[in-house]
């Protein structure tokens, strides 16, 4: 049987779709991508590449990933009101360097640089961006990418964190995962070992990883 020609409407959604998702990928891969929301790399390429349209599910998971509305992945959930402009303005984030476990995070000596974002699809709360360094969060987080941090004191069991340990004076990204009571410190990459928060490796949460730009 001939397959059901794409009429010219549904042509224009997967382009808007394909050019939406690129555009909000931001140097991520789809890799990751597929990895943070559970769409799989071969369903999330069609959607890339325009040979195919995301349900209601996966535009839904995929605009909680990026922190923005539905109508923002698929022109179909809404459109703009004529009369609006879209929002243009950027923020300075400051990119933590080294930081003295006494300072509040955001503390002017703990500050490398600043980083200007548009306002557009940040999420809320206080931002920063740390540069990862070394292969322990590979290939989720590769070594050089920064990664947009939003300030908060604790996270949900199995999400990446920045934790900054008491005895040392740059933070890290790992994956928190709790037994009982046990706070247990998991990098992505098996080459390395788990880090146990204890009396010998105190350590504190500085906030919630929720983005990560990768220079190609």
């Amino acid at each position: 049987m001939p397959r059901n020609k794409l009429s010219p409407l549904d042509i224009k959604v997967r382009e808007d779709i394909s050019n939406n998702l690129k555009r909000l990928a931001h140097g991520r891969t789809q890799q990751q991508i597929s990895y943070e929301t559970g769409i799989p790399v071969s369903t999330l390429s069609g959607y890339f590449a325009k040979r195919s349209t995301p349900n209601a599910g996966a535009v839904q998971k995929l605009a909680d990933y990026f922190g923005v509305n539905k109508s923002d992945i698929d022109p179909r959930y809404g459109t703009s009101p004529q009369n609006l402009k879209p929002v243009n303005e950027t923020i300075k984030i400051p990119l933590l360097g080294t930081i003295a476990c006494g300072d509040p995070i955001l503390a002017d000596e703990n500050i490398a640089g600043y980083l200007s974002e548009p306002t557009d699809f940040l999420p809320s709360g206080k931002l920063f961006y740390l540069r990862a360094k070394g292969q322990s969060m590979d290939p989720t987080i590769k070594d050089g990418s920064l990664v947009l941090i939003r300030q908060q004191p604790d996270v949900e069991d199995g999400e990446i964190a920045a934790i900054l340990f008491v005895d040392d004076n740059e933070a890290t990204l790992k994956r928190v995962k709790r037994a009982g009571s046990t706070v247990i410190l998991m990098p992505d990459n098996r080459k390395y070992e788990p880090i146990v928060v204890d009396q010998d490796h105190p350590a504190r949460i500085l906030g919630k990883a929720v983005r990560v730009t990768t220079n190609l």
